[in-house]
């Protein structure tokens, strides 16, 4: 049952006429002693990408006024996942990696790479790739061509000045590739072919193939990821999906999850404007947002034997799958554990058709009890590729909360104190 609002402190972080937002829901922008809060900072609220918009790189200082230092600056970024900005855990001192373009054209991945910098000393790293994500040992990252999400899934891709280019459907030498932080080096650990004669389905024959939403798990040692491919990349809803796990060497691949289902929207007279912005969020048929519990247990947004739901999955050969909140938590959302203790799940909605309110709430996985945090306005104009999802994301010790929002009409960060429960 859910239960009715409570009232949680919540404040804008920082002020001034800049914007700032952080990205995705899967890692802390927080550092490890709760001082320090990254964040992208920008001139505008919200545009359309071109390759030559710059974000500053930076971080604020919560014990120091929210004072905003910035360490860098990029022009690989989109709304949803800024430059994957994220501390370095795994190394001494503050280290912090992200995304940027470059002038090298002999990368696997030309024009795009990546940056660590050491915020104390100022010192910078240059590695060949973009990250997608970084392992919590900090050891290596996993990679995927950014201008191939641009063409698949714009949302997640990085802006391109010249119109699209053409990509094989599912080549063999493209997919997923682990780089080494130290040197640099890497290696294709999963091919898009490979994916395909992976328990093949006959929608996959004429679709072009792409992964998004790779995570790897506390222990460093297993990956998850969507496998998505359709023939019609400007409508979400023909999207199709699966969910698979392997080891960080592309090895012991596992299929939990698979989502293909008919889609009448590839008859010739189906007209995409009819759908709404987020149709897509909402179906039926969408595998979403999946993160590592622990080492061995997934929560996802999904459907299972008929039935979406948030699921718990265990990744081993039984593959066993629980609902979770059954009747409570009933859409789609950006879900993540309490760092401390697994009885909480955080999470957040999609804007609601009437009211254009995102809730942001926790709920309890003990007695099954939703505590909605918060409501937040969000400006209906805002489309997919430029809206802005709440992402929660936790401090590290599990009391506050820090968003991305703009109810304010700004785009700004938020921390909301839920250290009362």
């Amino acid at each position: 049952m859910t239960s009715a609002q409570q009232s949680f402190p919540c404040r804008r972080v920082g002020a001034g006429d800049q914007h700032h937002f952080f990205g995705y829901y899967n890692k802390s922008n927080w550092d490890c002693s709760g001082r320090y809060l990254l964040a992208n900072q920008v001139s505008m609220m919200d545009a359309p990408l071109t390759p030559d918009m710059v974000a500053r790189v930076g971080y604020f200082d919560l014990e120091n006024g929210d004072t905003f230092t910035v360490v860098g600056e990029t022009t690989a970024w989109n709304w949803q996942m800024g430059c994957q900005l994220q501390w370095l855990d795994g190394v001494p001192g503050r280290k912090v990696i992200y995304n940027v373009r470059t002038e090298s054209s002999s990368t696997r991945y030309p024009g795009f790479g990546s940056v660590i910098c050491d915020v104390d000393t100022g010192e910078t790293q240059s590695l060949p790739m973009p990250v997608y994500v970084v392992a919590p040992n900090s050891s290596y990252a996993l990679c995927v061509d950014y201008s191939r999400l641009y063409v698949t899934h714009e949302t997640i891709g990085y802006s391109e000045s010249t119109p699209p280019r053409a990509f094989a459907k599912y080549p063999s030498g493209d997919g997923i590739y682990r780089m080494d932080l130290r040197s640099g080096e890497s290696e294709l650990v999963v091919s898009y072919q490979a994916l395909r004669d992976f328990h093949p389905r006959e929608s996959m024959d004429e679709a072009i193939h792409w992964v998004s939403h790779i995570e790897i798990n506390p222990s460093s040692n297993r990956v998850l990821f969507l496998h998505r491919w359709t023939e019609r990349v400007k409508d979400e809803t023909c999207f199709l999906h699966r969910l698979i796990t392997m080891n960080p060497d592309g090895s012991d691949m596992r299929l939990l999850e698979c989502s293909d289902h008919p889609l009448p929207q590839l008859r010739a007279d189906f007209d995409p404007t009819e759908v709404g912005t987020f149709d897509y969020e909402k179906s039926e048929y969408q595998i979403s947002h999946p993160l590592w519990q622990n080492d061995k247990h997934i929560i996802v947004w999904g459907p299972h034997s008929g039935s979406i739901h948030y699921h718990l999955y265990t990744d081993d050969e039984n593959g066993t799958v629980e609902v979770v909140g059954d009747g409570v938590l009933t859409e789609n959302g950006h879900m993540t554990f309490f760092p401390v203790n697994l009885r909480w799940l955080l999470s957040d909605t999609y804007p609601d058709s009437v009211t254009n309110k995102r809730a942001l709430f926790l709920f309890d996985m003990e007695n099954g009890t939703r505590i909605d945090v918060g409501h937040f306005y969000t400006d209906p104009n805002l489309k997919k590729e430029n809206r802005c999802d709440l992402h929660p994301r936790w401090r590290r010790d599990g009391e506050m909360i820090c968003i991305d929002s703009v109810h304010e009409s700004e785009r700004q960060l938020y921390i909301v104190d839920v250290s009362s429960i």
